[in-house]
């Protein structure tokens, strides 16, 4: 009787070990799945699709490598075109699923303002792309939406300083920028940096077109008329791309100086004149000095080129670097758990105040959930061995001398700076 109870005590201890291992093989899925949000169609898709693009590309080339912890990536792909309405419901669907681990959401600012409440509710581990309005974390917590990539502020600075660096005696400002919260921003932060810096500088435009307008003739010839000293810009997309169309042939880019922050998504798209400033709001710039020398990053923009037929773009890079970041907060979690698979709430917790070495630089986030980046910005110049502007004159600017303390309000930071802060800066020409 004792050896018969022996006998059934380690077959029982057996089926336990048995069930605890099955358990744990249930609970490693047999794939990762990664909602991705961006526009594909309309006009936003011009700036969009590279960052679709890259997502694909990324998956690839991480599955190609093992996936993550040995599980591969699937991705299910949303259209922010549809509207928010739509993107809201096929937000909410795929959180949903149990399968699907982690959000990449969104490419608009206003999207993202508009899911950060349900990342609250449904506590998915989110990383906003793209989404640049710094008042997405400016009045209340979100403890599972990140952003890696930087935000308006410092963005929408680094152009003041730039253009104030190589134009200093510009004392006349238009700014055309589309009409919602990244427009606004943009133009808000861009006039307090230059009240803060260039105190005599006058506005003597300031236009705001619906996203997607058909036509700018109207805002060109107001523009035209102003005579401004400088065009600062963040229309982006197709509306980017019909401005400068439309703009061009009427002489508005040798009439002004022209500050075009997101012209480097266009350049290999439309005729963007030499001596324009751009930018990659933040440091995506897949052939900057350190992108350069990055093995990894000239890789993966070889096989953009190869697959896509175009070099990648910011979007692209903003894109790749968000996977990296999910990546890295993976195996994180991996390495805590004892190479157990971690759960939702076990990745949201990878992410927080991660520092990620990217294709591009380093991304820090702060306890606020917002990423700090540093800020690349040029002068579209032709170099031998590419048929299209690149970036010249360049400066990188630190993401954390433009960053304003966390729960400080922007613009009254900016006020507070020194007038001799920007001296205080790298300067354009400086980054080789």
């Amino acid at each position: 009787m004792d050896g018969l109870k022996k006998y059934l005590g380690l077959a029982a201890l057996g089926l336990s070990m048995f069930g605890s291992a099955l358990a744990y093989a249930q609970e490693k899925p047999a794939s990762l799945g990664i909602g991705v949000f961006s526009f594909t169609s309309g006009a936003t898709a011009a700036y969009g699709m590279p960052g679709r693009n890259a997502a694909e590309l990324m998956i690839e080339q991480i599955n190609a490598a093992g996936g993550i912890g040995g599980v591969p990536l699937k991705a299910t792909y949303v259209d922010e075109g549809q509207g928010t309405e739509g993107v809201i419901a096929d937000f909410r669907k795929l959180a949903g699923d149990a399968e699907n681990q982690v959000m990449i959401a969104a490419l608009s600012s206003g999207n993202c303002m508009a899911l950060a409440p349900l990342v609250d509710q449904l506590k998915i581990p989110t990383v906003g792309w793209n989404c640049d309005t710094h008042q997405l974390f400016a009045s209340e917590a979100h403890p599972y939406y990140f952003r890696p990539n930087g935000n308006t502020v410092p963005e929408f600075m680094a152009y003041a300083l730039y253009m104030l660096s190589v134009k200093p005696d510009a004392k006349r400002i238009a700014i055309i920028n589309p009409d919602y919260a990244f427009g606004h921003d943009a133009a808000n932060i861009f006039k307090a940096a230059l009240k803060a810096f260039k105190p005599d500088a006058e506005i003597v435009a300031e236009l705001f077109p619906k996203l997607g307008a058909a036509t700018f003739q109207t805002e060109i010839s107001r523009l035209t008329a102003a005579r401004p000293d400088v065009i600062f810009s963040n229309l982006w997309g197709g509306d980017l791309e019909n401005f400068v169309r439309q703009a061009a042939p009427r002489g508005l880019f040798s009439m002004s100086q022209a500050v075009l922050a997101l012209g480097e998504s266009s350049l290999q798209n439309v005729q963007i004149p030499e001596g324009v400033i751009v930018g990659v709001l933040g440091d995506g710039w897949w052939n900057s000095p350190d992108a350069a020398a990055n093995e990894e990053t000239q890789k993966f923009a070889a096989a953009y080129k190869e697959k896509f037929g175009s070099y990648p773009v910011f979007p692209s890079m903003k894109m790749a670097n968000s996977f990296l970041f999910i990546k890295k907060a993976y195996e994180t979690a991996l390495e805590k758990n004892g190479g157990k698979w971690p759960s939702r709430d076990e990745v949201a917790e990878a992410m927080k105040g991660s520092v990620v070495e990217t294709f591009t630089g380093t991304t820090t986030v702060r306890e606020d959930n917002d990423g700090v980046v540093d800020q690349i910005i040029g002068t579209t110049v032709k170099v031998e061995g590419f048929d299209f502007p690149v970036l010249g004159n360049m400066v990188r600017y630190s993401g954390e001398a433009l960053m304003p303390p966390v729960g400080e309000d922007p613009i009254e930071w900016i006020g507070k700076l020194p007038a001799d802060f920007p001296a205080s800066l790298p300067q354009p020409g400086s980054y080789k």
